[in-house]
């Protein structure tokens, strides 16, 4: 269903408050770059749901069936990375400040004063940003696979970035299924394979929904112009898990550490064999300390 929220129309997948007179508390999933609401495993979905929670997603601005930012033009991703390593300022069509406030405004919509935030690579930023930009609204915050930020932490394997930086050989669902699938193969995790015609199968289905890489490119920007989350992460003080893949060559290890030792009481959770990918077998080692978080950090609230 079309939310407006902080002014924009914004794609959003609800299970719903329940019927209970309790309401369930709410979890809201944001998913990472260039990724749409149906990228969550059914399967977490579900667990969650049967854990008692009323489940939010949102197709992020630029992405999936959300606004898009065309009139904004396409930036120069080239330019804007040797200027972040220069440390120069990165001008952005918008900022992970503005897709967090979309995310709050999503909440606000769906009457939600308080939820669970749990988010996914750039969806784990985002995540940040919101516990940053409102803590009080923020029960728990849960980042996954992704980094504060922080200048000088170690960078993806430079096949992974030739890879992500490459484009499809042709516009058509079979040539952007096939960049697709070379890419989740270079991200994914070793310890949990996935087979490749399931692969294949759910890329289809998220193609036909929607291909936007305009939108990409400038989630990509809005990414490297936030520079300062890593220092502001130090005054954030909301129940934290991170969880992070030992074996992610897109964002390593060490961008999980950096991340649970900038939050003051975060916990962090490495699983082996885990890349940067969510199938089956990762997301049932998620699921593990996962929903105890969301439970503990009820209880303590």
């Amino acid at each position: 269903m079309k939310i407006k929220a902080n002014g924009i129309n914004i794609e959003v997948e609800d299970s719903g408050p329940g019927t209970g007179a309790q309401p369930r508390p709410a979890v809201l999933l944001i998913m990472g770059l260039g990724m749409q609401l149906v990228a969550w495993p059914p399967a977490m979905v579900q667990a969650l749901v049967d854990a008692g929670y009323r489940v939010i997603r949102l197709d992020n601005r630029d992405i999936g069936l959300s606004q898009k930012f065309d009139h904004l033009g396409q930036p120069n991703l080239v330019w804007a990375s040797i200027k972040y390593k220069l440390g120069l300022a990165v001008k952005a069509p918008y900022a992970l400040h503005d897709m967090a406030a979309d995310a709050l405004a999503v909440l606000d919509a769906l009457g939600v004063q308080k939820a669970h935030v749990v988010g996914v690579s750039m969806g784990g930023m985002i995540a940040q940003r919101v516990a940053l930009a409102a803590p009080e609204r923020v029960l728990s915050l849960t980042s996954v696979m992704s980094s504060s930020g922080a200048r000088g932490l170690p960078q993806a394997h430079p096949h992974v970035m030739r890879v992500l930086l490459s484009r499809p050989a042709g516009k058509d669902i079979s040539s952007v299924t096939d960049h697709y699938v070379r890419l989740f193969k270079a991200i994914g995790s070793p310890g949990f394979p996935v087979d490749d015609a399931e692969l294949r199968e759910r890329i289809t289905v998220a193609a036909q929904r929607s291909f936007h890489p305009a939108g990409v490119l400038r989630q990509m920007v809005a990414i490297v112009a936030d520079k300062r989350r890593a220092a502001e992460l130090a005054d954030l003080r909301v129940p934290t898990l991170v969880v992070h893949g030992k074996a992610d060559p897109l964002v390593p290890f060490a961008c999980g550490e950096d991340t649970a030792r900038r939050i003051h009481g975060a916990r962090l959770v490495g699983i082996e064999g885990m890349g940067h990918d969510l199938p089956k077998g990762v997301v049932e080692r998620l699921l593990e300390p996962l929903i105890p978080h969301l439970k503990a950090a009820e209880a303590a609230s």
